[in-house]
Parts: C-alpha cells; sequence; structure tokens
C-alpha cells in the first residue's frame, strides 16, 4: 500500500466517523517545502468519547491495528495512539487536541489543501513552526529545528510573524526561535 492510499483510508474513517483532524508533521512540511523520508503520518483529532469506539472499530474493519485501551488513554491524557497498516508498515499517530489555548488556536486556523491528491484539513505554516518548536525542545530534536529552519528559509516571505511572536513568547519558545532566525540570516 503506498503512503497516499494509507492516507486516503484513514482520512475516509475520519469523515465517516465525524471526526474534525488537522494534518501536521512531516506530510505538513512536506506541504510548506521541506520534503524528507517519514513513515508514519500525524493527524491532530478532535474526538469525543461517544465517537471513540466507532472510530477504533471502523478503524480495525479496514485492516488497520488500533488498540482501544490506547486510544482511550490517549483521549484520558490529550496524548496519542497509533494506527498501523500490518501489510506496508505506515503508522498514523493520532493525536487528541489538547484544550490549551494554542491548541485551540492551531486547530482553528487550520486549512482545506490537497496532499497526495487528497483532500485534507491541513496546519498553517506558522502553527506548524511553533509546533516543531515544541516538539524540539521536548526531545532536543535535531531533525525538528532542521525542519522548521528549512520551512522558514522557503516561506519567510508569507509568514505572518506577529502571530509567531505571539505564541512563541507565550509558550517560552524564544531561546529555539532565536537561533532559527539567527541562521536565516
Amino acid at each position: 500500500m503506498s503512503l497516499a492510499a494509507f492516507l486516503q483510508r484513514i482520512v475516509a474513517v475520519l469523515k465517516e466517523t465525524g471526526t474534525p483532524f488537522m494534518l501536521t508533521g512531516s506530510l505538513a512540511g512536506a506541504y510548506y517545502g521541506q520534503a524528507r523520508a517519514t513513515q508514519d503520518v500525524d493527524l491532530v483529532v478532535e474526538l469525543q468519547p461517544e465517537q471513540l469506539q466507532r472510530l477504533v472499530q471502523l478503524l480495525t474493519d479496514e485492516g488497520f491495528y488500533a488498540s482501544a485501551i490506547a486510544a482511550e488513554e490517549a483521549l484520558r491524557l490529550q496524548g496519542q495512539f497509533n494506527v498501523i497498516d500490518p501489510e506496508s508498515g505506515w503508522k498514523a499517530d493520532l493525536i487528541v487536541r489538547k484544550a490549551r489555548e494554542f491548541s485551540l488556536s492551531e486547530f482553528n486556523r487550520r486549512r482545506s489543501a490537497t496532499i497526495l491528491g487528497i483532500e485534507v484539513a491541513l496546519t498553517s505554516v506558522e502553527d506548524l513552526i511553533i509546533a516543531k518548536l515544541e516538539w524540539s525542545q521536548l526531545g532536543s530534536s535535531d531533525l525538528q529545528r532542521e525542519d522548521v529552519q528549512a520551512i522558514v528559509d522557503g516561506s519567510a516571505d508569507s509568514l505572518d510573524f506577529e502571530y509567531l511572536s505571539h505564541w512563541i513568547d507565550r509558550l517560552g519558545l524564544q531561546s529555539a526561535w532565536q537561533n532559527i532566525r539567527k541562521s536565516s540570516t
């Protein structure tokens, strides 16, 4: 199964269950100009407890592995759970949207885009930068910082720097952001 076919099937299940979602991570980065190899799809989902069982059941019916226990825990902790296609090895990380102010703003700013020929809701470029800065601080990931650098270098003329500055300040990401900005000049 191709990545496009995998994404199409996951998106179809999310739509069938009425689960609002947003594509983020490496595929979103590729959309904004920083392509890199990936074995997974990152999707932020806005789940309600009453949707969860049906979502897991439909994913399982599609031939995917999805743990109901992991999904319930992800919903309770605002974490994530995996959906895996056992034949191809493709994996989707379904990340439960957090209730915090930035996550609400990020989710409300998602936009429609076509990726791999599939219509999806996509994180904005600014929100992707902020999320990757956060991920880089959480895991000290050079890969995340490199992604941010490439996205900024390719999108600098169209970025909403006021929005970026607001959330970078609120989330304590100034140091990571300054390192990116120094490298861009």
